[in-house]
């Protein structure tokens, strides 16, 4: 065998095996920021569980001294009942509305001085608060984690690796829930 055949075939040979590790890498980053996208849903939905959890007591400390205040109540409830079931979109329309229903509670919660004295509410409010600055980095985490993925299956080499997998959707408060929340007594 001559060397320029030796040249060629070991030529082809690491371009073979270029073409595996890269074929290998790929497929294993892809695959990873996929999973990274299911785990940070996964700690969204946790948190929307712990709110979940929390704004019943809440609604019922409030409850004990606005009574007449039942249509916001109702929408608390109703709110939370979406954050459980349904799709992703689904439940993240129903955490969002919930956020603004929370934030007209708080409203009708300033007109009572002693319940924002109630140690008990002062307690609520604190872990709600807690629980809602953890979604907003969930969420936050969520959307790295898919601009990540969708950077990677949507730009070269990565595109070429892909396999016809299609970009996930990022998390965004809908355009009408972006105004104020108006609190009419």
């Amino acid at each position: 065998m001559s060397l320029v055949t030796w040249i060629v075939g070991g030529v082809i040979g690491l371009g073979v095996v270029i073409g595996v590790v890269l074929f290998f890498y790929y497929y294993n980053r892809i695959r990873i920021l996929f999973n990274r996208i299911e785990e940070a849903w996964a700690q969204i939905d946790v948190q929307l569980k712990k709110r979940y959890d929390l704004v019943p007591n809440l609604v019922e400390t409030v409850k004990g001294y606005a009574k007449h205040e039942k249509e916001i109540f109702e929408k608390v409830s109703e709110d939370r009942k979406g954050m459980i079931s349904g799709s992703r979109e689904e439940r993240v329309k129903s955490s969002n509305q919930l956020t603004s229903t929370l934030k007209t509670l708080f409203a009708v919660a300033e007109n009572y001085p002693i319940l924002k004295a109630s140690d008990n509410f002062k307690l609520l409010q604190e872990q709600l608060e807690g629980v809602e600055n953890k979604i907003a980095y969930a969420r936050q985490y969520y959307n790295s984690s898919v601009l990540g993925y969708n950077n990677l299956i949507t730009t070269i080499p990565g595109r070429w690796f892909a396999g016809g997998r299609s970009k996930h959707a990022f998390l965004a408060v809908p355009e009408e829930e972006r105004s104020v929340v108006k609190v009419k007594f």
